[in-house]
């Protein structure tokens, strides 16, 4: 049996911690390690963690990077499959593990990612991006899969993922400095490097955010930003096809449901989307101080 190492950046992460190492510990598949990076939480985060069989790493606020930091964790694990979790990704059960490694028994597939299950407070549109990203049915995604499913090919989460460590070298791990979408990137990279990529739907996590118009504007800001800064991937698959078929389906769905109160909310929700991810795209034209002020994570301009 493989050697599995998990991952976890944490900041602040006191309301979650417990109930996810509580998971972990509980899975029918228990990792081997598990390792919280933690960015200097103010909070109980380390004292709940230190009475759990967890090491800890702490780095400063101002040097997390999404793709660093990960990697840094990856650095101090010794296991063959890597899995990567976010602090608020809550199991859904006790087969999460053992579902989201079993593709890797295969060569051909470097890594897998799995369900993310909206929370009971979800609203309706949270609700409905989660079933659109992350359907029931598995999926296997290589590169033929470009010309199918455009985009989607390289979708990847690393809120609930696993990676082989093997490949995971081959390819360089997640990039550095990157403010955004360092999942896709790796992903990305796997599939060209000729390996697949599996979306397992049983290996579910409890995931969701209810996010108000000015974080979804700061979060697409960052995406424009991470496309900008590594536009080769736009080469392969252009984004604007996936967004008005999430529109599209979106107002079907809010419809059939009857959910008419949040079809403005949905109209101002896209048009936040779309002026922050398309000032991401030209951010270089914009002033230093401007765009610490439009990103969500505003420290990637502090460095």
């Amino acid at each position: 049996m493989p050697i599995i190492s998990v991952i976890i950046p944490t900041l602040n992460a006191a309301d979650y911690i417990e109930g996810l190492l509580d998971g972990l510990l509980a899975q029918t598949y228990i990792p081997d390690e598990i390792l919280l990076v933690d960015s200097s939480s103010e909070d109980d985060t380390l004292k709940i963690a230190s009475q759990y069989p967890v090491k800890t790493i702490t780095i400063s606020k101002k040097d997390f990077d999404h793709g660093g930091t990960r990697n840094l964790g990856v650095r101090h694990t010794n296991g063959d499959v890597i899995v990567f979790l976010t602090q608020d990704a809550i199991p859904t059960n006790k087969y999460f593990i053992e579902r989201l490694i079993a593709p890797l028994e295969s060569p051909l597939i470097a890594a897998s990612h799995g369900r993310h299950i909206p929370k009971k407070e979800a609203n309706p549109i949270e609700r409905f991006s989660r079933a659109f990203n992350y359907p029931e049915i598995p999926l296997l995604k290589n590169k033929v899969s470009l010309d199918k499913i455009g985009i989607k090919a390289f979708f990847f989460s690393d809120v609930c993922s696993a990676i082989r460590r093997k490949e995971f070298n081959i390819v360089e791990g997640f990039p550095e400095r990157i403010i955004s979408n360092e999942d896709m990137n790796i992903a990305a990279r796997l599939i060209l490097n000729g390996f697949t990529i599996a979306y397992v739907p049983e290996a579910g996590v409890y995931h969701s955010h209810n996010y108000n118009l000015i974080n979804l504007f700061k979060r697409y800001f960052d995406i424009g930003v991470s496309f900008a800064q590594n536009n080769w991937l736009l080469k392969y698959a252009n984004p604007k096809d996936e967004g008005r078929k999430y529109i599209r389906e979106l107002t079907r769905f809010l419809t059939k449901g009857k959910a008419y109160p949040y079809i403005p909310l949905m109209i101002l929700e896209s048009i936040s989307k779309y002026i922050g991810y398309r000032l991401g795209l030209i951010h270089d034209y914009l002033p230093f101080f401007i765009k610490k002020r439009l990103s969500m994570n505003h420290m990637f301009f502090s460095k």
